[in-house]
């Protein structure tokens, strides 16, 4: 059996029970390189085979799930934050499908999500934003033409930017023409929840800026839109003038 397990954002106490209590049980690890805190490695039990995928290719990890199968070992995939968001896990399962070999999934917790618990921050702020759109900068890897950030950026809503730290004078310059402000505020935050994690809070215009003077280039999230800022309705959910199923309005 192999799992694909979400190591979370970087604090190795941030991985699920779940994942835990698996990883804990492994015969077998393939864990993602340097984006994996390898301090997780140490709930492995002694003896546990452990490969790091940074230097493999897919057919390499592939080899690796298919002798530890053949072996009749539980193999674990550890993935950083949750494997579904840029993950690739995709490629894999649909070998494994081929192959015959059973698989299970289990989430994790998003940098996405450690870095709004790094700034304190809610993405969903009513009359702010309702929506978060979670994206990328087209490098190597290619963006669909739908999904320019440009176009993206017309909605306004709450954004999370992943492996986009080195790319910031352009994704200022496309956040501006899509339809945000010059001064909308903007932050980065730097390895959310590892034990060097950084937080700069900056505006869109000056992201590539604030990064260069924070020698930031990688391995961070960039973070723009209003939620960031200090205006926001209260929500009706504990409204004492709101009524829903489980309270009356006062009267």
């Amino acid at each position: 059996m192999v799992y694909f397990i979400g190591a979370g954002p970087g604090a190795f106490d941030l991985i699920t029970v779940r994942g835990k209590n698996l990883l804990e049980q492994a015969d077998v690890v393939i864990y993602a390189g340097s984006l994996v805190n390898p301090k997780l490695l140490d709930y492995t039990k002694p003896g546990c085979e452990i490969h790091n995928s940074a230097s493999m290719t897919l057919e390499q990890v592939i080899q690796v799930m298919e002798k530890g199968e053949s072996q009749s070992k539980m193999t674990v995939r550890l993935h950083t934050g949750d494997p579904s968001i840029y993950g690739a896990i995709r490629e894999q399962m649909d070998i494994l499908i081929e192959k015959g070999i059973e698989y299970s999934v289990v989430p994790g917790v998003s940098s996405f999500c450690g870095a709004a618990a790094a700034l304190k921050t809610e993405y969903t702020l009513p009359t702010v934003s309702q929506t978060v759109i979670l994206t990328r900068m087209e490098g190597r890897t290619p963006v669909p033409e739908k999904e320019e950030i440009s176009k993206l950026a017309s909605h306004q809503a709450s954004m999370a930017l992943f492996l986009s730290a080195g790319m910031l004078e352009e994704l200022s310059r496309r956040l501006i023409k899509g339809g945000y402000n010059a001064d909308t505020p903007a932050a980065i935050v730097y390895k959310a929840t590892w034990p060097d994690e950084r937080i700069v809070r900056t505006t869109i215009e000056n992201l590539s800026q604030a990064a260069k003077e924070n020698e930031i280039s990688k391995t961070a999230l960039i973070l723009v839109g209003g939620f960031l800022g200090n205006e926001y309705e209260r929500s009706k959910l504990y409204d004492p003038t709101f009524t829903h199923e489980f309270r009356e309005a006062e009267k």
